[in-house]
């Protein structure tokens, strides 16, 4: 399995990215199913959220609410990967052996840790941090 960080299902949905058409041809030409971990999904929903909310003029929320509904939309096409109670368990032990990194990417992390899963990310510096973590850069290593 592979898990698509924020950064990089960010430049897989965006076309207009430098880097898109490079991420897109080397991910759709492996075999292993790809997803997006919830806290994924959390942290781009909660994003476009914030925006809505810090605009006073509903006139200009009209943009950012276009914008979710097409997250939403891209969002139905791809399978999440859920947090679960072995996810939990993971970030726990995690936390106790203080991995220092924040608490969003060690629940991605302990996601990908009990998928077995390759995970993509542009944040090498912190994830390299999580023993025994299988963390690739495909936007900018690639």
């Amino acid at each position: 399995m592979i898990l698509l960080d924020t950064d990089h299902f960010s430049v897989l949905t965006d076309a207009r990215h430098a880097r898109h058409q490079r991420l897109v041809a080397k991910l759709f030409g492996v075999d292993d199913p790809i997803a997006i971990p919830i806290i994924a999904v959390e942290e781009q929903l909660r994003a476009w959220l914030a925006q809505i909310h810090r605009t006073a003029d509903v006139l200009r929320q009209v943009a950012p609410y276009d914008r979710l509904i097409r997250l939403i939309t891209v969002l139905s096409e791809w399978d999440i990967a859920r947090w679960s109670e072995q996810a939990a368990n993971e970030f726990a032990r995690l936390r106790k052996e203080r991995i220092r990194i924040g608490t969003q990417d060690l629940k991605i992390a302990a996601l990908a840790l009990v998928n077995n899963a390759l995970l993509l990310s542009a944040n090498l510096r912190d994830f390299d941090r999580v023993p025994d973590l299988h963390v690739e850069d495909w936007i900018y290593g690639c």
